[in-house]
């Protein structure tokens, strides 16, 4: 087995980001392949994935595009099944795909109950198990699920959202409970709070910014490639006795009152 920084060496593997034509997953398939790793883009919007895959070429990448709505099972397993078929094994799995809706619970909508269910918790299950079939023929995999902070903590207003993502740390458990013994590392990257997409309300919010800054001992927003250390560690060998387990990467704000 190799050692020192040879344990984090990703040339070889091949890795699937969903949601990742724009923010941390982006940010994460841009870090894996600097690691060395050949990466797949997924997202639902074909031109966006294009674009985002134009960018990591240009820096030298090995990149593949695969379009599929990672919370419809039939269309996950086609594209799943198809790529291992055609182009190869998929090594590494990170399922970042999500969504959040902001409102408070008494006046929560249903169907946007629903649909965060669907985008946050029942797309890790459904690409994880299509992937995990194959990874468990080999004998070896990485299944790396975004959680949140929210994960361990609640904040007013989005209480489904922290449903969802506490889900999402159990399921890695699980994954990790029943897949270990093939030969499968199955874990969770919890962020704090990141200046991306889906926090871009929270950025624009001169008070929510400042309540951040004073809650988080680090004092700061996250930058998203803060998160890139955390996914090539349990993408590689270095994690090799690491399983179910959530990393929380947030400035220290599940450590501190």
């Amino acid at each position: 087995m190799a050692g020192g920084i040879e344990l984090f060496n990703l040339h070889g593997k091949r890795a699937l980001i969903t949601g990742s034509s724009q923010g941390i997953g982006f940010a994460l398939a841009k870090g894996l392949a600097e690691a060395g790793a050949e990466i797949i883009l997924n997202g639902r919007d074909a031109n966006k994935l294009s674009a985002a895959a134009e960018e990591l070429k240009k820096a030298g990448a090995q990149v593949y595009e695969l379009a599929f709505d990672a919370t419809d099972g039939a269309a996950v397993r086609s594209a799943i099944d198809g790529f291992e078929a055609e182009q190869g094994s998929i090594d590494i799995l990170i399922n970042n795909a999500g969504m959040q809706h902001r409102t408070p619970l008494e006046d929560f909508p249903e169907d946007k109950f629903e649909l965060l269910l669907k985008t946050n918790i029942t797309s890790v299950f459904l690409v994880g198990k299509y992937v995990a079939n194959h990874m468990i023929k080999r004998g070896a995999g990485k299944i790396i699920n975004i959680a949140s902070v929210q994960t361990a903590l609640a904040r007013p207003g989005i209480a489904p959202y922290t449903a969802t993502k506490g889900a999402v740390g159990n399921l890695t458990k699980g994954m990790a409970t029943d897949w270990a013994k093939h030969g499968l590392q199955c874990n969770a990257i919890a962020p704090g709070y990141f200046d991306t997409p889906l926090n871009a309300a929270l950025v624009a919010d001169p008070a929510f910014s400042d309540w951040l800054s004073k809650r988080t001992p680090a004092g700061r927003w996250g930058n998203v490639d803060e998160l890139v250390g955390a996914a090539i560690f349990l993408s590689s060998s270095a994690s090799s006795f690491v399983n179910g387990h959530t990393l929380f990467v947030d400035g220290g704000i599940t450590a501190s009152l």
